[in-house]
């Protein structure tokens, strides 16, 4: 009896290491992310489509995970079903649309960023967790107790507290016309992104074959090289590659520290997207969402500190009804969990009698 539980222990562990792990990723790209982005703008940095193109233009730094697991199975699992790829077409189509709509959201994001203060596109992107709740419920069923009601409730009175104090941290030599411009791009972007969560949720369990996480990682990279690709063509149509070079020369900080903000840009942004797919795959694109929105007080504190950014009255509230937010949510995620905790300790003695009387 004891051997038989053993397995589903072991999996159920691991599980609970990946999603710490993806959490941890998450956490570095969610925080580190906009503040790379917001730096190279403030410095003179104003390729748009550029910056939108860092968010997944390293996606190649996926190729030495996936290497690494298929070598690893080589050496613990010799057989012919060893592959470098598991990705089917059907899925590999699935991601790549994925890809497109991300290759969007990575420029109206970018967009945002560059007319708006780190701490308010931050507190705009919080409302991103009210699009993953409504998405979700309707692509993947999710359900949803008064605790994430009030959360997602809460999420969204505070983007809507910030929209009222629109201009009162519009940066220098910037029109009301693009600072709001910014801020309905950044609106955009939450809800484009709030809607991709559950849709990679939804591929996951509409994959017809086994998902693990050597496969998530292939559907990340996908999904990165299309997005890449869309931001790429943005930059032709644009003359950014024929700019950059000229910018880094006139850059602020030096042409040495542009192309370093540039590559740890794109290293951070990788870390953002590998750690929210891997969270969906552990867990669910809600708590995707809740993630990156309940680390809104850091990014925040780390604006004002490094960017020396204004937190007047109405960021105040918006940051308090966001943490109240993610409180609820969490106390309602314990509750949850206790609840169901003696109905799966039973159905599980029942399991091991079942196996025992056979």
């Amino acid at each position: 009896m004891e051997v038989g539980k053993e397995p589903e222990s072991n999996t159920t562990s691991m599980r609970k290491a990946l999603l710490i792990i993806n959490c941890i990723i998450l956490s570095i790209g969610n925080c580190a992310g906009p503040l790379m982005m917001r730096l190279y703008f403030i410095h003179g940095g104003k390729r748009v489509w550029f910056s939108s193109w860092l968010e997944t233009g390293a996606w190649p730094i996926i190729l030495v995970p996936i290497g690494c697991a298929y070598f690893y199975r080589s050496r613990t699992q010799p057989g012919s079903q060893n592959k470098l790829f598991f990705m089917k077409p059907h899925l590999f189509l699935a991601a790549a649309v994925i890809g497109i709509l991300t290759g969007l959201d990575d420029y109206l994001y970018a967009y945002g960023v560059a007319r708006l203060p780190v701490s308010t596109s931050s507190i705009i992107i919080a409302s991103q967790l009210a699009f993953t709740a409504g998405f979700a419920f309707v692509l993947v069923k999710q359900k949803f107790t008064s605790y994430s009601i009030n959360a997602v409730f809460l999420l969204t009175i505070g983007a809507g507290v910030l929209a009222m104090h629109t201009s009162g941290d519009r940066p220098a030599n910037e029109s009301n016309g693009e600072y709001v411009m910014g801020f309905l791009m950044t609106l955009g972007a939450a809800a484009l992104y709030g809607f991709i969560l559950p849709l990679v949720e939804l591929t996951y369990k509409k994959a017809k074959q086994e998902i693990s996480y050597a496969l998530v990682m292939e559907i990340q990279m996908v999904m990165c090289l299309f997005a890449t690709g869309v931001c790429t063509i943005g930059m032709l149509v644009n003359d950014d590659f024929k700019v950059i070079p000229r910018e880094a020369r006139e850059y602020k900080l030096g042409e040495t520290k542009y192309y370093i903000i540039v590559i740890c840009s794109a290293i951070i942004w990788q870390c953002f997207f590998l750690g929210a797919i891997g969270v969906i795959f552990c867990a669910s694109s809600l708590l995707s969402g809740i993630i990156i929105a309940v680390l809104l007080p850091v990014t925040e504190i780390l604006a004002v500190i490094f960017y020396n950014e204004s937190f007047h009255a109405e960021k105040g509230v918006a940051l308090a009804l966001s943490l109240w937010g993610f409180l609820s949510y969490f106390y309602g995620e314990i509750k949850e969990s206790k609840r169901n905790q003696p109905a799966l300790q039973t159905e599980t003695a029942l399991d091991s009698d079942t196996q025992a009387s056979v």
